[in-house]
């Protein structure tokens, strides 16, 4: 089992910035995917970004290509969503999980085994 759990959303203006952890504990993420996803008040769980196990491979969304940034430290079992420019649009609960399948870029929330609790983002314009 992996545990993960999300911090740092809160409140922020429009072009603002913040920066998403997600810790894991239970067992090392050094052997998954990591993913984030969010989802706004009356809307589907979306695909934001995903990084490779080693970190080599990252995808994006669309909507935040160029805005958003996934990192990792295996070290510190730790995944990261840095989060630039900020639009009232990227108003959500932001939520990480795990993929154990690494040979694939997974982009719906059905490939994910483990899932954090979430932590709202909110952006004011």
């Amino acid at each position: 089992q992996v545990q993960l759990v999300e911090s740092g959303g809160g409140l922020v203006q429009a072009g603002g910035s913040l920066r998403l952890s997600c810790a894991a504990s239970g067992r090392t993420i050094s052997n998954y995917n990591m993913g984030w996803f969010r989802q706004a008040p009356r809307k589907e769980r979306e695909f934001v970004a995903t990084i490779s196990w080693r970190g080599g491979s990252t995808y994006y969304a669309d909507s935040v290509k160029g805005r958003f940034t996934i990192s990792r430290d295996n070290a510190k079992n730790t995944v990261y969503l840095q989060m630039n420019s900020l639009k009232p649009e990227d108003t959500a609960d932001y939520y990480c999980a795990a993929d154990p399948t690494t040979w694939r870029t997974a982009r719906t929330p059905a490939d994910y085994t483990y899932w954090g609790q979430g932590t709202p983002v909110t952006v004011s314009s």
